[in-house]
């Protein structure tokens, strides 16, 4: 496992909009500092859902990347890549799919969630089914410790968790494990090796879970053995077999609390989203038009903050001044809905200006950003490469 590592993904469905800002790239750009951090543009997943829409995904991905960087995305400290032009992905996804019970992936919430909300689209394929576990062979392939996910997808680190379990308990039961563990150990250095095998046993005598941490870290710090050799030991340690897929953990991101025009969350299909690329004219039209408390009819009716979409934008852009300043003229009807609006108005202006200047300029190069999705699905794909050979090897495919 890769215990500095994080990897998350986007489908290339269409234009980005704040929601995606300040839920995931806000995120993503606090994590590129802190983590080997691995996002992708997750082009195969668009098709569980669109695989009959008339998606021009060239330009999508194309213009996913750029509103990455855009926002600040640094892909000389971030891996960026694209799904498709890493195929051990789909080989993955295969092979984990032949040890996978079917159960499991028809209890996965979202699979039923999303056939009600998406009633137009026939999603009785296996693509539908099955994305779940494509997004665990996505996670699985670069051994990352930590997937960066809101609470409503936890349930697919879990079934990741429990695929790498599975995986790993079917292939990683070597006949010359214990030897090759024993042999790995030896490779640590005397004083090590004596350090490494105390923790051990007190942890599988007197299940000492704080000595099966230190024996953890212990590994990592090795550079006596091979990734093979360390996968193996993290398996000796707690009475299995080799390792070969790493157990991911569940980094909970804060929820968005970015409201779409309407009031409901942001979302394309709520056709309630401005856009990183919408225009100044086009936010100040958006803004204008939205709906505020019903209750004030006329400038002199009081209103409530709390009943109004607007509040919400308020309560993301504004600095506590300006707050105070809405619910007073609201509540004391010193003010009407357009004058409240404006402070949004100017934040979301000013807020997307510097990043549609940096669009505007990727935009004028699409050399440089197909160089930067060619070097980022090469580097990732080195990775997988090296994953899948340990893969193939734990399961004699080696023919």
């Amino acid at each position: 496992m890769q215990d500095n590592r994080v990897l998350s993904g986007m489908r290339p469905t269409g234009q980005l909009h704040l929601g995606h800002y300040h839920g995931v790239l806000k995120n993503w750009l606090e994590l590129q500092n802190e983590y080997d951090s691995y996002f992708f543009v997750a082009d195969w997943h668009a098709f569980t859902t669109h695989y009959s829409d008339k998606i021009d995904l060239e330009a999508n991905v194309m213009e996913m990347v750029v509103d990455w960087l855009a926002a600040g995305i640094n892909p000389n400290t971030s891996t960026i890549f694209v799904q498709s032009k890493v195929p051990e992905h789909a080989e993955l996804h295969l092979l984990l799919s032949m040890i996978t019970p079917l159960s499991w992936l028809e209890r996965v919430p979202s699979y039923k969630d999303q056939q009600l909300k998406l009633k137009t689209k026939d999603l009785g394929t296996y693509g539908f089914l099955g994305y779940p576990l494509l997004q665990s062979a996505d996670i699985l392939m670069y051994k990352a410790n930590l997937v960066p996910v809101g609470e409503d997808q936890v349930a697919h680190i879990e079934l990741t968790r429990e695929v790498a379990r599975r995986f790993n308990h079917v292939y990683g039961r070597e006949a010359d494990f214990e030897q090759k563990s024993e042999a790995a150990i030896g490779k640590m250095g005397k004083k090590q090796a004596k350090l490494f095998r105390s923790m051990r046993k007190a942890y599988q005598e007197t299940g000492d879970d704080e000595a099966l941490i230190k024996a953890q870290a212990l590994l990592q710090e090795q550079q006596n053995i091979t990734l093979g050799d360390r996968d193996r030991l993290a398996g000796y340690i707690e009475g299995t077999g080799k390792i070969i897929l790493p157990e991911p953990e569940s980094l909970l991101t804060k929820a968005s609390k970015m409201p779409g025009l309407d009031g409901q969350k942001m979302s394309k299909s709520y056709g309630n989203t401005i856009t990183l690329r919408d225009t100044a004219e086009e936010i100040n039209t958006k803004v204008r038009r939205m709906p505020t408390d019903p209750a004030r009819i006329k400038l002199t009716d009081a209103g409530d903050p709390n009943k109004c979409p607007v509040w919400q934008l308020h309560q993301v852009y504004s600095d506590a001044q300006t707050c105070e300043w809405v619910i007073d003229g609201c509540t004391k009807a010193k003010m009407g809905c357009v004058e409240c609006k404006q402070p949004v108005i100017n934040a979301i202006q000013a807020e997307l200006g510097p990043m549609q200047e940096r669009i505007a300029k990727y935009q004028a190069d699409p050399e440089l950003i197909k160089q930067i999705i060619h070097e980022g699905s090469e580097k990732a794909r080195h990775v997988a490469k090296e994953t899948m050979a340990e893969v193939r090897e734990s399961m004699g495919i080696v023919y």
